[in-house]
């Protein structure tokens, strides 16, 4: 499952890397509302909880669904600026029905195309079906879209005055050691860029995103299968610190695509695709491969040593070993006549970890 965003013809200065002040914060929102998927950030996230004034923590309560389980497409700015201030700005010069399409996306959790036209602030069809669908998702996103279509002005102001509010409860103060990070990233990747190409700065952000054979595409690994252009706007890339692990793709239309990468850690693993997770998870229910692989976690061992074992036929053990090599787990060595397979126990402890990371991503 891929995203692919084509640049056809694109020039390489149209593949911009550079940090958002905006992007970060709402990753850092992120970590907040969803502490589980960053246990590293866990003790960061306590303490920022534990020092929000009462009011601030009820409005992050409030529209968390705006960076919850995904991002409003105006909180990853394209063009992204120096300052918190000057992307605000830029958000704020959004017209109104760009600015709920995207945030009603996030609050229904709803399908891009639902809201495409008409627009809900024009068309009392289209308002009753996204309240329908902000109500099926629960009484805070009721409550947020009514007030988003009764009001939008008033809304976009106090979604902006909470984000003012974070950067001095607690961005800030994260912003400044962060910013060193992230800025050490951007000078690799333009470098890369520059000496080497597009195909090795796409490699220095993640193995989950990769050029095409071609060059006309840029193919990000994710739980989706979608595309998107960039002949005209470009891609812009912003790295985040708090994002690990995510990969936050903006590809709606109307939008330039955005992608937010998380910072290499500084022992990086290169992260396994989901093609990878889906073909060890397909090998391991297979209950023969399953006893197979508690032979093997002894010590490695033969075919005819395997169907031994198990009171298998050769044949049938040497396809289910076939399956485990091709996800990854065994490994064959030949020992005179005779191959013997030894299990890749690293790769299956690390198994739940690589999903979760596939899935997150």
């Amino acid at each position: 499952m891929t995203l692919r965003i084509d640049i056809t013809g694109l020039p390489a200065e149209r593949l911009r890397f550079a940090a958002s002040p905006l992007a970060e914060l709402t990753a850092m929102l992120h970590v907040l509302a969803e502490p589980g998927h960053h246990p590293r950030l866990a003790g960061w996230a306590g303490d920022v909880w534990a020092g929000l004034p009462p009011e601030l923590a009820e409005r992050l309560r409030e529209a968390e669904f705006l960076w919850r389980s995904s991002r409003a497409d105006f909180l990853v700015p394209a063009r992204p600026r120096q300052t918190l201030a000057e992307e605000l700005d830029d958000v704020d010069r959004i017209d109104d029905e760009t600015y709920v399409t995207a945030a009603l996306i996030t609050t229904c959790g709803s399908n891009r195309v639902l809201f495409a036209a008409p627009s809900p602030l024009a068309d009392a069809t289209a308002r009753e079906r996204a309240l329908e669908l902000a109500q099926a998702r629960g009484a805070l996103q009721e409550a947020f879209a009514e007030r988003l279509l009764a009001d939008p002005g008033a809304v976009r102001a106090r979604v902006r005055d909470t984000l003012e509010q974070c950067a001095e409860a607690f961005f800030d103060a994260a912003w400044t050691g962060v910013a060193v990070r992230l800025a050490t990233d951007l000078r690799l990747k333009n470098d890369l860029l520059k000496r080497q190409g597009i195909r090795a700065a796409l490699a220095s952000v993640s193995g989950a995103v990769t050029l095409a054979p071609d060059g006309d595409c840029i193919v990000v690994d994710k739980l989706q299968d979608n595309a998107t252009a960039a002949h005209s706007t470009g891609v812009t890339f912003i790295p985040s610190d708090f994002g690990r692990p995510h990969l936050v793709v903006v590809h709606a239309p109307g939008w330039q695509p955005v992608v937010q990468y998380p910072v290499a850690e500084p022992s990086p693993s290169e992260p396994v695709s989901l093609e990878t997770v889906t073909l060890r998870l397909e090998a391991l229910a297979h209950p023969v491969r399953l006893r197979l692989l508690r032979t093997l976690a002894r010590g490695p061992h033969t075919t005819g040593e395997l169907a031994h074992a198990w009171g298998l036929s050769p044949p049938e053990v040497s396809r289910h070993l076939a399956v485990l090599r091709r996800a990854g787990l065994l490994t064959g060595r030949r020992h005179g006549r005779y191959i013997r397979y030894t299990l890749n126990l690293p790769d299956l402890t690390v198994l739940g970890a690589d999903l979760l990371a596939a899935v997150l991503r």
